[in-house]
């Protein structure tokens, strides 16, 4: 059984969709390894004790949601205050999709993030 699970993201722009992931989101970079021409080879950011890791698009690696038809798959963190993420979030020009909402013992918020990338903050909430 896995002890740590840690989404790893595709990016046109990698060293914008890190820019955008620290100051929207609040992670931390903790590594990158740029490539010669710009590109990431492969980075770390870190939130609490989770992570996300990334990279730039490289043939056969994978490819960004951009011009993907549908929702691809979303990525779903915790955060100790969602209505301040939210506010965050908002502030440093994430696109939200819904507003912070309590729902079955959790309080949450959608956005996604400027290359497609769906992402979903919570905390628990206790009566909800």
């Amino acid at each position: 059984m896995p002890e740590h699970v840690s989404p790893y993201l595709i990016y046109r722009d990698a060293p914008a969709a890190i820019a955008f992931l620290t100051s929207a989101f609040g992670f931390v970079e903790k590594y990158r390894f740029p490539m010669d021409d710009g590109r990431i080879g492969h980075a770390e950011l870190t939130s609490g004790d989770g992570s996300v890791m990334l990279a730039s698009e490289f043939d056969g690696f994978g490819r960004s949601p951009l011009g993907l038809p549908d929702v691809h798959g979303q990525t779903y963190c915790t955060v100790d205050d969602v209505d301040a993420h939210f506010a965050r979030a908002r502030a440093n020009g994430a696109t939200l999709t819904s507003e912070p909402a309590n729902r079955d013992g959790t309080r949450m918020y959608r956005a996604i993030d400027p290359e497609g990338h769906r992402w979903i903050f919570a905390q628990p909430v206790e009566g909800s």
